[in-house]
């Protein structure tokens, strides 16, 4: 199975060697044929600290860092 690579912007960069980024989805509800917007925050590994607040970055699933880190900064796409 291909891992989840997840487009968003950096929202947090106070953890060392942590990012949050946050992930924002458009879907068509099912009965209601109306467009939602969905946000969700992902924390995601960042080994150097070289991202901060406002950058947008692409982030890959990868093995648990973490309890709530399972995702890897895998490049910015500025």
């Amino acid at each position: 199975m291909p891992k989840k690579i997840l487009t968003g912007v950096v929202v947090s960069d106070k953890p060392n060697k942590t990012v949050t980024v946050l992930v924002e989805r458009k879907y068509s509800h099912p009965v209601l044929k109306k467009v939602i917007k969905v946000r969700k925050k992902y924390n995601a590994h960042d080994e150097k600290n070289t991202y901060k607040l406002g950058d947008k970055v692409s982030i890959i699933e990868s093995k648990p860092f973490s309890k709530n880190k399972k995702f890897e900064v895998m490049e910015s796409s500025k």
